[in-house]
């Protein structure tokens, strides 16, 4: 491949002290059956010398640029702006690439004009040995939803696609305005961003990413991934979208359901009550709001139903109860937790 020549796809690939995994992951990109690309890789200020192994690869569509120690946010718009490609992919250093990833991922961006970003099913994997049911929980919601429409209904209960498969036109990224510095997660930032412009999302059938879970993890050791912080990301858009113009009510009067009613104060959104179930709390006050029984729903009409119950199962007992008082999940009602 001309070196010269436009790729078809960047991969882009921050990478800080990627360590021994930094090879298997570029390894994973540049024998992609999909050839037309060139990763990438912005070193963010490592100290362990595995960046600087890469300099003899040979592959002319393996580039290295350096962006010492500004942090993820940073290293991706640099990243973004040294790339040439028509559609940009994100990959991490330590994460591992199906062969046939990238292809499945143009396949279905260019099937179908009305999907703008598209992800990918993984296998979350620990080098160390197995990982927790959380999780493995987390990983089968995440590949459950594939479609447009069920990334939509559950786009507020955490982020749908996984960072590390994302893929979007260079043309989008920049119509979103790039990565964003803001106090929670970035990529979760830019679909919610996305997600208000009306963007379509999806993923093709089957894993194409093993997703390696660590203790270093980014997620695991920066404060913006932090639940409260993903509560935070939820009210503010949350408040320039379903609640521009409409008040809330919270199903959930535990301390889920009420640091999301305090997230959308602090965003201007109004929560006139809470939902709950538990006879103890039902007829009592939180946040100085009312505590209703579910029979209640029914009643609270024109304000948006925002369900706030993070155990197991509680979505669908909620979407059970709400459907058969006729209610629309989207329009009526959704999910933040």
């Amino acid at each position: 491949m001309n070196s010269l020549r436009t790729p078809l796809i960047s991969v882009l690939m921050p990478v800080r002290d990627g360590g021994v995994d930094l090879a298997t992951a570029v390894d994973s990109i540049l024998g992609q059956t999909l050839t037309d690309i060139e990763l990438v890789i912005v070193d963010d200020g490592s100290t362990d010398g595995a960046v600087d192994v890469l300099q003899d690869n040979g592959d002319p569509r393996l580039k290295l640029f350096s962006n010492p120690g500004r942090g993820i946010v940073s290293a991706l718009n640099f990243a973004a702006s040294r790339a040439k490609g028509r559609y940009f992919a994100r990959m991490d250093a330590d994460d591992i690439a199906m062969p046939l990833r990238l292809e499945r991922q143009l396949e279905l961006l260019e099937h179908d004009s009305s999907i703008g970003i598209v992800g990918a099913e993984v296998e979350i994997f620990a080098g160390d040995g197995d990982v927790g049911e959380g999780y493995r929980l987390y990983q089968d919601w995440i590949n459950g939803l594939r479609t447009p429409q069920a990334i939509g209904r559950e786009m507020f209960v955490e982020s749908p696609i996984p960072h590390p498969t994302a893929m979007l036109s260079n043309s989008l990224f920049q119509s979103l305005g790039g990565y964003r510095d803001v106090p929670w997660a970035e990529d979760y930032d830019l679909w919610l961003r996305a997600h208000l412009q009306g963007v379509g999302m999806a993923k093709p059938d089957g894993v194409l990413l093993k997703w390696r879970d660590s203790e270093d993890r980014l997620s695991r050791a920066d404060r913006r991934y932090a639940m409260d912080r993903f509560i935070d990301a939820k009210a503010h858009y949350l408040a320039k979208s379903q609640l521009r113009n409409r008040n809330a009510v919270i199903w959930g009067a535990a301390p889920t359901g009420a640091r999301l009613h305090d997230a959308l104060e602090r965003e201007g959104a109004s929560t006139v009550a809470f939902i709950d179930i538990d006879p103890k709390k039902i007829g009592g006050r939180k946040r100085g709001r009312p505590v209703l029984p579910a029979a209640a729903a029914a009643e609270v009409a024109p304000a948006l139903i925002v369900g706030a119950v993070g155990s197991r199962g509680a979505r669908a007992e909620i979407r059970n109860e709400l459907d058969g008082h006729g209610m629309t999940e989207g329009e009526d009602y959704l999910f933040a937790a």
